[in-house]
């Protein structure tokens, strides 16, 4: 059967992402379902000025979903649009709060005109100056609002060596979060906040 609109490859409620280890030049996350099926194949490009991600339907990497790219270089609070790469359409844009995320992670989700609508934010104050100096040893968890309504979890497994993170859209029940562009953040938490040190 194919596949009518993009967003019907993002039917899932939960995934796991798992980056990829002893990769030397870029990133890479395979995403899977519940039930271990490869869903998505992510590779952040090597050596580029501006973050460059793109998310694929599998490692051979013939169909192309998403993008996800910073608007600027080097920016500590940059802003990644995201764009799906089938149609063109921009989804919505995710703005890393730089300052606050000295911190504690926080993340601005905006729709595709840039309006804020919602917060991805690491669990508390306290948790995350402790993983500031004890890197790997205590697990990130973020939590998913669209204006006050809780949309997703994000929480990192513990391991010290390879990065996981269960991503669980089950409390989105009236489907206000856009999942493409919750598995573009999801991509981005591991990608770009990676392990606290």
């Amino acid at each position: 059967m194919p596949i009518e609109t993009q967003t019907d490859l993002f039917t899932s409620n939960k995934y796991l992402i798992r980056k990829k280890v002893l990769k030397l030049a870029g990133g890479a996350f395979h995403i899977y379902e519940p039930d271990g099926r490869l869903a998505f194949y992510s590779k952040q490009k090597a050596f580029k000025l501006k973050e460059d991600i793109r998310l694929f339907t599998d490692e051979s990497m013939a169909t192309e979903t998403l993008t996800i790219k910073a608007r600027k270089i080097l920016d500590f609070s940059a802003a990644y649009d995201v764009v799906d790469s089938m149609t063109g359409e921009k989804v919505g844009a995710l703005k890393r709060q730089g300052l606050k995320s000295m911190l504690r992670d926080e993340w601005v989700i905006m729709d595709k005109s840039d309006n804020e609508i919602g917060l991805i934010q690491e669990d508390s104050m306290f948790l995350a100056i402790l993983r500031r100096f004890a890197s790997g040893l205590i697990p990130q968890i973020y939590t998913g609002k669209i204006g006050e309504t809780k949309v997703c979890d994000f929480r990192q497994n513990f391991n010290p060596f390879v990065t996981k993170i269960n991503v669980d859209f089950t409390a989105d029940t009236g489907n206000l979060l856009d999942k493409r562009l919750g598995m573009a953040a999801s991509i981005l938490l591991c990608a770009v906040e990676g392990k606290q040190g």
